[in-house]
């Protein structure tokens, strides 16, 4: 691990003729926290993004939803800022300013022109280090997440895949669905909330990411004085050394239902699948991409194309630091329910039988990678790459090594790890009318 005060090159990328295109550098300041630039050359925009290793996974059953509650109420004021002089900090550049929050993490970002970068870090470090949370303002945004949960509550797609969660994992926090419940919401205190702040949001608990057009002294020196709020940076500290494991955590095989009175039947059948550093993961991106990526895919074209049994379908693979899912989501008319699971069922089985082809593989990989490429063309991209890979990765691999890696993967890689994820037992949830619902 990096010593704290001090700086190291992560990554240079040249081109043919020897012109650097990227660079990669880090700082850990004294106090633990972590800045990782990339100075992307030609860029005329910057990102930035403040990386707070705590998500709903780090809740206690009373403290459920606390982590996105905290996420609503840094937009809400500190000592320097109202919350409209905060928004107005950012609209006046143009700038574009948004946060959320995971399981396993929460994330503040920005995107503004390279020459308004100062602007974005000085706003995230008071928003991160200085909030207020008063009570009139826990109270104010109490209600508009309650009706952000009512929200979520009326999209089906949103309930079947909190359902399915909860099948998976119970009422573990990773089986509970990440904005809190409305009980939950209802009965969380000023106070705890305050504290859940502190206790959390520490520097050696922190990355600061920024890509585009930057200079990493320059960057460094920002931040520095913008997180220096309050004595934020005093004391010496170790950062968060991320978990790193590849055995993923157990799942609880069976069927979730709920009743609702809606058009479709909305339905995930899944299994057990992989931690997000298990090795395999980049044949498990490939198996994903043949079997429910795209328009190609074997689900949408038996699913949809032949047989006409649904409009949405698409397959997905979820990682977490000691757990993982894989499934693939539906929605379709009730009078095709059955036909539908009996398709899905049918094709998991036959994946798991008899594998994919080279053509199918070979597609997989080229998807793939142009997905990763084309997804990294702005600084937004970048800067979610390189803060990713210091929160929760400790390693930052090049865009090179990550092609590398997909084009490494063989048919054999993908048909053995078919077999062995689709024989499990599975998971089923099911959200929709009376007759669907209930079997």
């Amino acid at each position: 691990m990096q010593k704290n005060g001090t700086t190291r090159t992560l990554q240079t990328v040249k081109d043919a003729d020897g012109t650097v295109t990227s660079r990669v550098r880090r700082t850990v300041l004294p106090s633990g926290l972590r800045i990782v630039t990339e100075d992307m050359a030609g860029a005329r925009s910057a990102s930035i993004g403040v990386w707070v290793n705590v998500g709903s996974r780090d809740e206690t059953p009373a403290l459920h939803g606390c982590s996105h509650f905290l996420e609503h109420l840094l937009f809400k004021g500190t000592p320097e800022r109202s919350a409209m002089e905060i928004s107005v900090a950012l609209d006046a550049v143009g700038g574009e300013f948004n946060a959320f929050t995971s399981k396993e993490y929460t994330v503040f970002h920005a995107r503004v022109l390279d020459e308004d970068l100062g602007t974005a870090v000085d706003v995230l470090g008071d928003m991160v280090t200085a909030s207020t949370i008063t009570p009139f303002d826990v109270e104010a945004e109490r209600d508009v997440i309650l009706d952000e949960i009512a929200m979520h509550d009326d999209d089906p797609d949103d309930v079947v895949h909190n359902l399915f969660a909860h099948q998976a994992w119970g009422d573990s926090p990773l089986g509970r669905p990440i904005a809190g419940t409305e009980a939950s919401i209802t009965a969380m205190t000023r106070a705890q909330i305050h504290r859940f702040y502190r206790r959390h949001y520490r520097p050696d608990n922190m990355v600061v990411a920024v890509a585009g057009n930057v200079d990493h002294a320059s960057v460094v020196r920002q931040v520095t004085k913008a997180f220096g709020r309050n004595d934020f940076l005093t004391g010496d500290a170790t950062p968060t050394t991320p978990v790193q494991t590849e055995k993923a955590r157990k799942v609880q095989p069976g069927e979730a239902r709920t009743v609702r009175p809606l058009e479709q039947v909305n339905l995930v059948l899944g299994v057990k699948g992989l931690t997000r550093t298990d090795p395999r993961r980049y044949a498990l991106g490939v198996l994903n991409t043949a079997l429910g990526g795209g328009t190609s895919s074997r689900m949408f074209q038996e699913v949809r194309e032949h047989r006409g049994l649904a409009y949405s379908v698409y397959s997905f693979a979820s990682h977490h630091a000691d757990a993982g899912i894989v499934g693939v989501s539906v929605g379709c008319l009730p009078g095709k329910y059955d036909a539908v699971l009996e398709t899905v069922r049918g094709e998991l089985a036959k994946v798991a039988a008899e594998g994919l082809t080279e053509e199918e593989v070979e597609r997989g990989k080229g998807q793939l990678k142009g997905g990763l490429v084309l997804g990294l063309e702005d600084s937004g991209s970048r800067m979610s790459r390189i803060g990713k890979a210091e929160l929760v990765y400790d390693e930052l691999l090049t865009i090179d090594e990550v092609v590398g890696r997909i084009e490494a993967v063989t048919l054999e890689d993908v048909s053995a790890l078919a077999r062995e994820l689709f024989t499990q037992p599975e998971m089923l949830a099911v959200v929709g009318p009376a007759a669907a619902a209930a079997g």
